[in-house]
């Protein structure tokens, strides 16, 4: 171990003292899931302190790490104090994510804990995302991502190596090959034994070495902070180690390893490694080993004030348990909290996707940090026009053209919405958003919840979709219905370019992911819109047309269809109230209801499928709330209970249009 040598003697017992910090805190937490204090998963990092001791030596608190399920050591690595690492455990309010998140979802973004989660990959493409506001915002941070090895066997290892390779990302891939994935060995489940020999694969540096090597680690991870500051790009780094307690307390570890294995492991521990390695030739000599002693004993008297202090903390207060599920209201939207000119007043008549685009284009200019990713929304301008010039002003790094890689660059898009960028996510089609599915609800939507408030997703995914044109299945969803069922997401859907302009701007400057649905037949339609900047707050629903006899509450293209029905029925003398939520998350049910105490009936139309949908949650509402007033049963009108089909006789009858609208209206009247 010469390279001690080049390390000052401060350098090696502030790399001990940190893997005993580590330890220590494991060993007492195993302690207290044993007596009952730990009410859930404990995964400790036992065995492996000196991977994140390693690396987090060279990262300050600019620095963004992402984490997975064994985060302890990361966290602590990263200067997070033991008692809120235990208290967190122990699910007290003092707790670094203040009781949300235990072991396995760890925040504390103040000193650059982007989190931990209990689902393996997404922690590489977030660090991607981290490596990118860098670029943004040119502020010289690196992003590192830790994992296990059953995660590059993930298809979000490949997608993240992938980003960082072609946009030369300062991003650090660590990979902890502890050489099992739960119970599943990494010799069986990886055709090829080398992680870091995978590097090459993407044009990235790979590299191998002892997990349990603190002093080599620390080398080879300074040398590719190095390169990544340096505009080198990122270094994939593969620490070949050994978790020497069971996958987590309380399992059995027997049945998929031996002891003898685990007994040999022990015996390579990297704390005593370094301590026997270097002791002795510290500049003090014979006083060595008593300076190893008095961290020990220090780090001891942490641990236990630690403990204590997380057992003295009180647990979260019950009527927090809702809160900061969505971001709090800044002086940023309040200041745009009213909507701007009138509809159908002064403008002129653009199409609806001129209309996004002014409002897209006003934000690039105002906000350097808003960035867009898609397919082909650079240089041409997106496949609906809807970055059109955009490139030409605001060049690649700000409309950045993506590899087919939904999940991928929906991930980095939650990674830079916490550090600092506000990424807009351009699908196309709609239908592709379902590829990052697990990306936008498991974690996009529930940051700022397990965060308690102190992240900020300001995350836009947009797209097109609805049935039209023979699309068939995988270019006609809309899935508003799914989605606006998650806690934490906005969902959206313009009817006109008025709307879609104002809610687009709205939706640029909100702290909370937005999924802003476009139909597809909506897209060249014109209306009158005004050439000034405004904005339209969410859940607020417009009332197109008054009426006396029933209320037609419709969504996007809907809304069209049931103004032509209801001027139609006009005629007949029949007065059609058309309300359009305009927004489903958060849904403004009081519109409704004072639309329905006027009419008393109520008939919702709906493109998506019916069972457990929108129009479903209407007619709940409204029987609960609005009984009273209802002079006949609520009548819903939805798509078929199908996936789309191409050939148009089939696709006309699956949704509803002006004539089936009509008719049920007519039947509604009669009851």
């Amino acid at each position: 171990m010469n390279q001690n040598q080049s390390l000052s003697d401060e350098r090696i017992l502030a790399l001990y003292r940190t893997m005993q910090i580590i330890r220590q805190t494991e060993e007492e937490l195993a302690r207290c899931h044993q007596r009952g204090l730990i009410h859930g998963a404990c995964h400790t990092y036992v065995g492996q302190e000196a991977i994140a001791t390693g690396v987090c030596a060279h990262l300050t608190e600019r620095d963004p790490i992402f984490s997975t399920h064994r985060g302890h050591g990361h966290a602590l690595a990263k200067g997070m104090p033991s008692r809120e690492l235990m208290a967190e455990l122990f699910g007290r309010e003092t707790g670094c994510s203040r009781g949300r998140g235990g072991s396995m979802h760890l925040f504390s973004p103040e000193i650059g804990m982007m989190g931990t989660s209990g689902i393996v990959a997404p922690c590489m493409l977030q660090a991607c995302g981290g490596g990118y506001s860098s670029k943004i915002l040119q502020n010289g941070t690196v992003a590192a991502a830790f994992f296990g090895d059953g995660a590059v066997n993930n298809g979000a290892f490949h997608e993240a190596l992938n980003m960082a390779s072609i946009w030369k990302l300062p991003v650090l891939f660590i990979c902890e090959n502890n050489q099992f994935a739960t119970e599943v060995p990494f010799s069986y489940s990886s055709g090829n034994p080398s992680v870091g020999s995978r590097g090459a694969a993407y044009g990235i540096t790979g590299i191998t070495v002892d997990g349990n090597d603190v002093l080599e680690i620390y080398r080879v991870a300074g040398e590719a902070v190095a390169r990544a500051k340096s505009g080198g790009g990122p270094t994939l780094i593969e620490c070949k180690t050994y978790r020497t307690r069971a996958h987590a307390e309380g399992m059995g570890d027997f049945t998929y390893r031996t002891k003898e294995d685990v007994a040999a492991w022990k015996e390579k521990c990297p704390i005593a490694r370094l301590k026997s390695a270097v002791i002795g030739q510290l500049s003090r000599g014979d006083e060595s080993a008593r300076r190893f002693e008095s961290i020990e004993q220090e780090v001891a008297n942490i641990v236990r004030e630690g403990r204590e202090f997380a057992e003295a903390s009180s647990p979260p207060a019950a009527e927090s348990a809702t809160t900061h599920v969505f971001a709090e209201p800044s002086s940023r939207s309040q200041s745009a909290s009213s909507t701007g000119p009138e509809p159908g007043g002064k403008g002129r008549p653009i199409s609806f996707v001129a209309a996004t685009l002014e409002a897209l284009d006003h934000a690039m200019a105002a906000d350097p940090t808003i960035f867009v990713m898609g397919e082909g929304i650079g240089v041409r301008g997106g496949n609906f026009t809807t970055t059109q010039g955009l490139y030409a002003k605001y060049g690649p790094q700000r409309l950045c053209d993506t590899p087919i890689c939904e999940r991928g660059f929906v991930g980095l898009a939650c990674g830079a919405g916490m550090t600092g960028t506000r990424p807009i996510i351009d699908f196309m089609f709609i239908d592709f958003i379902n590829d990052s599915f697990g990306e936008i609800v498991n974690q996009i939507a529930k940051m700022q919840y397990m965060s308690s408030g102190r992240l900020k997703m300001p995350v836009l995914l947009r797209g097109c979709g609805g049935v039209g044109h023979s699309a068939a299945t995988h270019h006609s969803g809309m899935y508003h219905s799914i989605y606006s069922h998650i806690p934490g997401l906005r969902v959206v859907l313009p009817s006109t370019p008025y709307d879609a302009k104002g809610l687009l701007a709205h939706a640029l400057r909100s702290d909370d992911p937005v999924l802003f649905l476009e139909h597809r037949e909506l897209m060249q339609t014109k209306g009158h819109v005004p050439t000034e900047h405004y904005e339209i707050p969410f859940g607020q629903a417009r009332v197109h047309r008054p009426g006396t006899d029933v209320t037609v509450v419709a969504l996007s293209l809907m809304v069209q269809h049931a103004l032509k029905a209801a001027e139609q029925l006009a005629a007949d003398g029949i007065s059609v109230e058309v309300v359009d939520p305009r927004t489903v998350s958060p849904l403004d049910i009081a519109t409704i209801l004072q639309s329905v105490s006027k009419t008393g009936r109520l008939l919702v139309v709906d493109e998506a499928f019916g069972p457990c949908g929108f129009a479903s949650e209407i007619a709940g509402h409204v029987a609960d709330s609005g009984f009273n007033d209802l002079d006949a049963p609520i009548k819903r009108l939805h798509g078929a209970f199908a996936p789309t089909p191409y050939a148009p006789t089939l696709e006309q009858a699956m949704v509803p249009n002006v004539e089936r609208i009509v008719q049920a209206i007519r039947e509604l009247v009669t009851e």
